[in-house]
């Protein structure tokens, strides 16, 4: 006997929440690593910035210095130290979470964004970051961005 489609679609209805809201609480765990990384670099404070990193993170961005397009390596343990050495501005970077994306024990977040020194416009551009899920939870294990006065939101 088949059911009608409204009386089927509402017996299926709570099956499909409750296979959401696992989601939803992983994206928002996502979320809060990416957004403790940013607290960090607010704050001066590289522990906490460590504290969102896998162990072999990867930084990357996309300079466009020259008219060429080169994507330049940044070292974790200099942009570390860059974050705790004590800066005259505090380094602000203002970001929204366009997506966010999982599979299993993994994510990917997509951010445009713009930073500050102190209360100063410096740049704007898109930062793409991949994360994984440790035994310690959600760790940013991949980051690339781009970089432009340009354009900006």
């Amino acid at each position: 006997m088949k059911l009608p489609l409204l009386p089927a679609l509402l017996l299926l209805a709570p099956a499909a929440m409750a296979q959401s809201a696992p989601a939803a609480a992983e994206t928002e765990a996502v979320k809060q690593t990416v957004t403790r990384f940013f607290e960090g670099l607010r704050k001066g404070d590289s522990a906490m910035v460590r504290g969102t990193l896998a162990p072999a993170v990867v930084l990357h961005t996309i300079s466009a210095r020259g008219g060429q397009t080169q994507v330049l390596a940044e070292s974790p343990k200099e942009f570390l130290q860059a974050v705790g050495t004590p800066h005259k501005e505090v380094w602000d970077e203002r970001i929204t979470f366009e997506r966010v994306l999982l599979d299993g024990q993994l994510a990917s977040v997509w951010t445009p964004y713009q930073f500050y020194l102190g209360n100063k416009f410096s740049h704007c551009g898109y930062n793409s970051f991949q994360l994984v899920k440790l035994a310690a939870g959600w760790r940013i294990v991949y980051v690339i961005d781009t970089r432009r006065k340009d354009g900006c939101k």
